[in-house]
């Protein structure tokens, strides 16, 4: 469940970042940038945190690690690359778009607008790249937990044998009555 959680937040991350056709030199699109940066980065954090967390309490408990747990263990580990190379993505975005909010201000002419063409294309590209991995993280993180073994089903137990014979009395017998007590007047 906590793979697919995970991999539910990695998607509506990447569902907020805007299409390649909804991206412009626009303040909306950093603030786009700003709020996913922010939550992407707190589930990296979760990530590190998580997968920190499991490896001392598989070296103080070993005894008590499954199979289950050191394969959701190993696939946080794993997400926490392609999630900080999103990270990475977006904060390359984030360049490409100041870029984009300075070259209008600079002075007329084929440079600049070449310039603001590589900067906006750049800009897509990065956004896109980030889409594509945090997409990708989430597909592995689905994958691994679906694929967990489930427990192998093991064979029927012989019932055990019956208790020897106890050397006290056996319940069979009646119990000794009890003492009467003697009549009292009322």
């Amino acid at each position: 469940m906590l793979l697919h959680d995970v991999a539910d937040r990695l998607n509506t991350i990447a569902d907020h970042l805007p299409l390649p056709d909804q991206i412009r030199a626009d303040p909306a699109i950093g603030e786009v940038l700003e709020d996913e940066v922010r939550h992407l980065a707190g589930l990296l954090t979760y990530l590190v945190g998580e997968t920190a967390f499991r490896h001392r309490a598989a070296a103080h408990h070993p005894h008590e690690l499954t199979a289950t747990d050191r394969r959701s263990t190993l696939a946080l580990a794993r997400a926490a690359q392609p999630a900080g190379a999103a990270l990475a993505a977006l904060g390359t975005a984030v360049h490409y778009l100041g870029r984009l909010s300075d070259l209008p201000h600079q002075p007329p002419g084929p440079a600049r607008n070449h310039a603001i063409t590589i900067a906006h294309q750049a800009l897509v590209n990065r956004i896109a790249a980030a889409r594509g991995r945090l997409a990708q993280t989430a597909r592995m993180l689905r994958s691994a937990a679906d694929t967990q073994a489930t427990p192998a089903v093991t064979a029927a137990v012989a019932p055990a044998p019956p208790a020897p014979p106890s050397r006290t009395r056996s319940c069979a017998t009646t119990p000794p009555s009890s003492p009467r007590r003697p009549n009292r007047p009322d």
